[in-house]
């Protein structure tokens, strides 16, 4: 056999076996007889078998592997809830596909591409795709949303941090520290939207102003940059800004070095994610925790138990929403206006 690789053909050649009982010993059937096990595992023993996962896995209509949707590559958010969703599904034997759909193929819908490999259930850490909410459910593995409920779909599982909440938090640390009229800058869409919404209405319900930038594009540091200025130019008397996150908080700290506005001694500044970004001891940003790391393990968990259900044709339990309550990360970047 040297040179060539052994196949199950050869197992069952050198055990006197058929192929089919070979497939029922490497797959640990109890239907097989204790002479027949013996005689083939000593036939893989002495050819050095190694059986092909990939074989294994089609024969078993299963890939393991989760397919995970993101929207940009850049947020720092993502980095955590893979690491999350890696911690519970890797140990379970599932690999990850990860794939965004701002710079995926546009010839090819990303969600198309995802059951095309037949991966054995969907992660979205973005709002649900129309391709995949106009799809019936016979024709899609189980799915799970992470991270965001702004377009809640009963028909998936949920985990998400408290979007409103943590915006609130922000509203209220900003006030009890005195300032009176603060800025937002957000990215459109999604969570964007929850956090915009929930900070307005609690500055104003604490009896402050915000003033709110036209921005709603991306959520990046030149985004962050371009609305901080905006801000200051539109009103001057701004002595705080919370970012929609963590790297559109950078680019507002880079605006504020660039109108000579000393943080945190002339303009407070949070984000949100807590990223690692921010924990750094040059940044140093006040943000939110929105337990990232705990959204992705948790979602992964539950994509796990919905895809064993599956396998094995149990009766599918009722869809869940599990939210996960934020925390206020108070850093050096904010304080009393001077």
């Amino acid at each position: 056999m040297a040179g060539k690789r052994p196949t199950i053909y050869d197992v069952a050649t050198r055990a006197g076996v058929s192929k089919s009982l070979v497939s029922l010993v490497l797959q640990g059937s109890p239907r097989v007889g204790e002479g027949s096990r013996r005689a083939v595992e000593e036939a893989i023993a002495d050819l050095g078998y190694r059986p092909s996962r990939a074989a294994a896995n089609l024969a078993a209509r299963r890939t393991r592997t989760v397919g995970v949707l993101i929207d940009d590559y850049t947020n720092l958010w993502f980095v955590d809830l893979v690491r999350g969703l890696h911690a519970a599904l890797g140990p379970a034997g599932y690999r990850l596909a990860v794939v965004d759909v701002a710079t995926a193929d546009q010839a090819e819908d990303p969600v198309e591409s995802m059951l095309a490999m037949r991966v054995d259930g969907l992660v979205l850490g973005m709002d649900p795709p129309r391709s995949l909410v106009a799809r019936d459910d016979a024709a899609l593995p189980p799915v799970v949303v992470a991270g965001t409920r702004a377009m809640r779909d009963a028909r998936f599982d949920a985990v998400a941090n408290d979007d409103a909440e943590g915006a609130r938090l922000v509203a209220r640390h900003l006030v009890e520290l005195g300032h009176r009229t603060v800025g937002q800058v957000c990215a459109g869409g999604g969570a964007g939207d929850v956090r915009r919404a929930a900070f307005a209405a609690e500055i104003s319900r604490l009896g402050a102003t915000v003033v709110d930038a036209s921005w709603r594009g991306g959520a990046s540091d030149e985004a962050g940059f371009r609305a901080a200025a905006e801000l200051f130019a539109a009103d001057p008397g701004i002595t705080a800004v919370f970012a929609a996150n963590d790297v559109m908080a950078v680019g507002v700290l880079g605006a504020a070095r660039e109108h000579a506005l000393e943080v945190p001694r002339d303009l407070s500044v949070v984000g949100y994610d807590d990223t690692s970004l921010a924990s750094t001891r040059l940044v140093g940003l006040t943000t939110v925790d929105d337990r990232s790391f705990e959204v992705g393990d948790r979602a992964g968990a539950l994509l796990r138990d919905r895809m064993a259900m599956d396998a094995g044709g149990a009766t599918m339990r009722d869809r869940e929403c599990r939210v996960l309550a934020p925390r206020l990360v108070v850093r050096s970047t904010t304080a009393p206006p001077g």
